[in-house]
């Protein structure tokens, strides 16, 4: 167990509360790279699994954890499931349609020799009359109007231009609980024997699918946590039980606008990180945060405006994509992003918590409602949270205290889950009667505390058993 020995370089008001996930792909493929992914600000790295192999993933995840050893900073593997991503499949050229057109669609079909438009999905055996086929990532409407002998038959709405392997989206088609397909299996097997720390589940519906995957890592040993994603219109009218039953949440936003209304995106993602509040699980907001540094070192205002109302609204992360895995600038990304959490953390002339009621009565929020409202009315300059299985800090963090949190822990899974905790700085340390004082004792004598500074500590009777947190301390370094 590589228990933490570097300490941070800044003080706990300097601290960034907001989490940053970087993903990986060609242009950040390289141990050098991910180290500078890390030092420039990133807390979470996401392996996204509609790309690559194995063999290519055992190698990142081997430099991810070294990278975070040398750097004595926890990181969070983030494995992102490619789920049921349909698409168009090969054919020659351009397929130009025009508005009242009749289209077939056929798994796997030749497109020359049959005149079914091939796709690599069998979409006979789920979609029904009515329904829409929205192709080429919503560029082109479509709508189901018959399907006989594995063949279906759809109208177009709109003119435009269909091109091989472009995405196409079923709004109002109801998987039934099959959305994780035989390669989510293979992959989730795998994430498993590496041991990643979160599993993304993509194109969820309903709350059923998140107990389905949970389930399965539970056969495999895996003590993974549960990303629900969030990108389906199905999944919006599910949004509450499936907050519930997820570990966190991914607002997904590029497949959500197409999948609902564009303009109803920014109003979901405020109600989606509301909930994230009320059943204490972090949110992650992705897609296009800050697109256009793919091609150049210098985000757009509306970006940087995007990024920091995700701060303002209570977002636990915010997610580089293509920025950071193919993108040409992909460390100025990140640095950028953390420049922008920062300014408005520190700036912001409010900030928007979503307090609803709470019907929580147990001893844990009990306590955690104490040590914040102790803390804030002592000015304290930290808390200092001893936990085993990470609860009580994601319990802290979903009030949003103005405090700055450091979770002390003795498991390596919980140390890295809680790399994307808000507001949260986790450290790696044995069970002990008195870890949270050793762990202040430690920072006092690197300069990241100082003589005079209040911390309010909450422990255990019972070190490292869970759910034991029951005592709350006052010191004075």
């Amino acid at each position: 167990m590589n228990f933490t020995q570097l300490a941070p370089n800044t003080q706990p008001s300097m601290f960034k509360k907001t989490k940053i996930i970087a993903t990986i792909g060609p242009s950040t493929n390289s141990y050098d790279s991910i180290l500078e992914l890390i030092k420039a600000g990133a807390n979470g790295i996401r392996m996204n699994f509609s790309h690559g192999t194995h063999k290519e993933r055992e190698q990142q995840v081997k430099w991810i954890r070294k990278a975070s050893k040398e750097y004595g900073k926890p990181i969070a593997i983030v494995q992102d499931l490619q789920g049921p991503k349909i698409r168009l499949g090969d054919f020659e050229g351009v397929i130009p349609v025009q508005e009242g057109q009749s289209l077939s669609f056929k798994y796997n079909a030749d497109y020359d020799r049959s005149g079914h438009i091939p796709t690599q999905y069998d979409l006979s055996t789920k979609v029904k009359r009515g329904q829409r086929l929205l192709l080429y990532d919503g560029k082109v409407n479509t709508i189901v109007s018959s399907v006989k002998d594995g063949v279906v038959y759809a109208t177009v709405q709109n003119d435009g231009l269909l091109l091989k392997r472009k995405g196409i989206n079923l709004p109002d088609t109801d998987f039934g609980g099959d959305i994780i397909t035989d390669k989510d299996r293979e992959d989730i097997a795998y994430g498993s024997t590496v041991n990643v720390d979160y599993v993304s589940l993509s194109f969820i519906q309903s709350a059923t699918d998140v107990r389905n995957l949970r389930k399965m890592l539970k056969n495999l040993g895996s003590k993974a946590k549960v990303i629900g994603k969030i990108e389906t219109s199905a999944a919006i009218e599910n949004i509450e039980e499936i907050v519930q039953e997820s570990d966190a949440i991914m607002i997904a936003r590029g497949d959500l606008a197409i999948e609902t209304m564009h303009e109803s995106v920014p109003v979901m993602q405020r109600r989606i990180i509301a909930l994230g509040q009320t059943y204490r699980k972090p949110t992650i907001v992705a897609t296009h945060m800050m697109a256009s540094m793919t091609e150049s070192p210098e985000p757009t205002r509306a970006e940087v405006s995007d990024v920091s109302s995700a701060v303002i609204f209570g977002a636990d992360c915010v997610m580089l994509s293509d920025e950071t895995a193919s993108g040409k600038y992909p460390i100025e990304a990140v640095k950028m992003m953390k420049k922008i959490i920062k300014y408005t953390e520190h700036h912001s002339p409010q900030y928007l918590a979503f307090q609803t009621d709470r019907v929580d009565d147990s001893r844990q929020s009990a306590i955690c409602h104490s040590i914040i409202e102790l803390a804030q009315r002592l000015d304290a300059t930290a808390i200092v949270a001893e936990t085993k299985s990470g609860a009580t800090a994601f319990e802290l963090a979903s009030r949003r205290p103005s405090v700055p949190i450091i979770a002390v822990t003795s498991d390596p899974w919980v140390c890295n889950q809680l790399a994307l905790c808000y507001g949260t700085k986790v450290f790696l340390r044995p069970d002990n009667k008195y870890a949270a004082s050793k762990l202040t004792d430690w920072l006092l004598k690197n300069n990241v505390l100082s003589k005079g500074d209040v911390i309010v500590t909450s422990s255990g009777k019972y070190p490292g058993v869970v759910g034991t947190t029951d005592t709350i301390k006052v010191r004075v370094l």
